[in-house]
């Protein structure tokens, strides 16, 4: 697998784990975006695009996120604790949208994800520095919310 582009979108001003998002180009044919590249307690990190999950109310089939408490639809109290679990024994909240097949293959992805980045942040603390253009992306809100935030 090549990947014949990444971009990356620096959040800068945030106070959270998320340090940026990365836009990758597969064999020039297939674009993956909201790749996040997020501070762990160990370091960096890459995190594939994730959707939150989501079940069904008992009593009226409305759909809520795993971690609501009432349904959004009928107001029905809904059980702690359902869903899957993780190996770690908590709760999936968020399923992959993309993934990696293999540990090679994550560890390809991660490398030249996080190189991308360490790059990006080091132009990023160069004079005239202009960051690569995501106009195809809303990633402005992040930015807004986090100057919004710090005031």
């Amino acid at each position: 697998m090549r990947l014949t582009e990444i971009r990356i979108k620096l959040l800068l001003s945030t106070r959270d784990k998320l340090r940026a998002f990365a836009s990758i180009t597969l064999e020039d044919a297939l674009v993956l975006r909201d790749v996040k590249i997020i501070e762990g307690q160990k370091g960096l990190f890459v995190a594939m695009p994730s959707r939150k999950l989501c079940d069904r109310c008992p009593a009226c089939a409305g759909k809520n996120h795993m971690r609501a408490r009432f349904c959004n639809d009928c107001g029905a109290r809904l059980f702690e604790g359902r869903g899957d679990m993780d190996d770690r024994g908590r709760p999936r909240l968020y399923a992959d949208v993309c993934h990696p097949i293999n540990q090679d293959a994550r560890d390809n992805v991660q490398r030249m994800v996080l190189r991308a980045y360490e790059e990006e942040f080091a132009r990023s603390r160069e004079a005239g520095y202009v960051a690569q253009s995501f106009d195809d992306l809303d990633y402005d809100y992040l930015e807004e919310n986090a100057q919004h935030e710090a005031r």
